[in-house]
């Protein structure tokens, strides 16, 4: 298992551009299984989870052909049915979270599909009743088989209809759509995920064939087709890398460019950390963030104590509260961070607060920063990743703290960013990969 090895108080500088988006690259390399012609994806991340997805499709039988850097092409045409039905499959299921929507369009290709319940950040319950009810929605049935482990699907017979989800799941509302493309009659989907990412999905399949309207709203219209054809996508950067990169420029004092940053599919990302007085211009399709010795939290017009919370879209992402929440730490002035969508995902802080941060930790879901001013440096320490963005959060940490820090466990960091210690040492970093 690797470690990195990060020697603290370095700043950076020049300017880095943000991989293609993990969460899009997911959902459009499941939509290459609905149709039997050749999709074309280009700008995917090389990062864990896309590649083992990749290997993944090819395992079902999917054709793989790499064209350039971050570019290949996907030829579904025929699908190893036995595969599919193996132990292998759902063992390789089991370690991706990303996999289950892969349960929409083989349903909706094959009439039927065994999953095994997935795996990925350890971040709390993350239930998958909006996936499953959307199936059922649609007509199809399933059961659990205790001696697989594992769900099996059948659906032969896809009819479209009108569902309310019970939440606005992202990757629900990704399987549901996928699902429903191919369906008899017209799907309704109310309280869809409207991310960019799920925008970009259904811009995908428009342009494969299929009818999908209202895109971009939480009402989504789908009136079902024959078949779908091939197509060409290239992926939107991502939003959370662009994140981090503030992030990182801001709690090192560091000026920093983030070129083709996609500002507007940012959403409000770039203004939540604009309320912890972290300066950011816009240059063309660039962030440019310049060097802040001190950075100051606004409060709430009548004066009191800010309160960063996730929400859906369009409210802020909660893959970057363990981002912001770090930023805090050397920020001037006091911040609660509420994360709501997950009960683990704050546990990280107490190695924050071993590095001498400022943070109390009011339940699962809350934690209370007062801010240093940068007055005190963070201090080194000795951590292990517990999930992505945990992961992402204890790197910024730990490139602002005085000494040298080492963080285990960094295959979930591998999971989300591409090549990430070389491409933040070309600007400043100084991280080293230890086996």
């Amino acid at each position: 298992m690797a470690t990195f090895v990060i020697e603290g108080g370095h700043k950076l500088h020049g300017s880095i551009t943000p991989q293609g988006a993990k969460n899009e690259a997911l959902q459009v390399l499941c939509a290459v299984l609905l149709t039997q012609e050749t999709v074309v994806i280009d700008n995917l991340p090389n990062i864990l989870d896309v590649n083992n997805l990749i290997d993944l499709l090819g395992s079902i039988g999917v054709t793989v052909e790499k064209l350039a850097k971050g570019k290949f092409a996907f030829t579904a045409a025929n699908l190893d049915t036995a595969y599919l039905r193996s132990a292998d499959f759902l063992k390789k299921c089991n370690k991706l979270r990303g996999s289950v929507m892969l349960i929409g369009p083989l349903l909706a290709r094959l009439g039927e599909v065994t999953y095994a319940k997935p795996g990925g950040d350890k971040i709390g319950r993350r239930r998958l009743d909006t996936h499953f009810q959307g199936m059922v929605n649609l007509g199809a049935t399933f059961e659990y088989d205790q001696e697989l482990l594992a769900y099996r699907f059948e659906g032969k017979h896809l009819q479209g209809t009108y569902m309310l989800l019970d939440e606005a799941s992202v990757t629900g509302t990704a399987n549901i759509i996928m699902a429903s493309v191919l369906a008899k009659g017209t799907t309704t989907i109310y309280n869809a995920a409207c991310e960019p990412y799920v925008q970009q999905l259904c811009r995908l399949l428009n342009h494969m064939g299929a009818k999908i309207s209202g895109v971009g709203s939480n009402l989504l219209t789908i009136e079902g087709v024959k078949e779908l054809h091939g197509a060409q996508h290239k992926l939107l950067p991502d939003m959370i890398e662009v994140g981090s990169f503030i992030g990182m420029a801001a709690i090192t004092g560091s000026e920093l460019r983030i070129k083709n940053a996609g500002i507007k599919d940012l959403g409000i990302i770039p203004d939540a950390f604009r309320r912890l007085g972290i300066r950011i211009d816009e240059e063309g399709d660039d962030l440019v963030i310049p060097a802040q010795e001190h950075y100051q939290i606004e409060s709430f017009l009548d004066g009191s104590i800010l309160t960063v919370a996730d929400a859906p879209w369009p409210g802020l992402t909660p893959d970057l509260l363990s981002v912001l929440l770090v930023v805090a730490t050397q920020a001037k002035g006091s911040v609660l961070i509420h994360q709501k969508m997950f009960e683990s995902r704050l546990f990280f802080v107490d190695k924050l607060i071993d590095m001498g941060a400022q943070i109390i930790l009011c339940d699962p879901h809350r934690a209370v920063v007062i801010g240093h001013d940068h007055t005190r440096q963070l201090k080194r320490n000795n951590m292990t990743s517990p999930d992505i963005r945990a992961g992402i959060a204890m790197l910024i940490a730990a490139m602002s703290a005085d000494g040298t820090s080492k963080i285990d466990h960094i295959d979930q960091i591998d999971r989300g960013y591409e090549d990430i210690e070389h491409r933040l040492n070309a600007i400043g970093a100084c991280i080293k990969r230890e086996d």
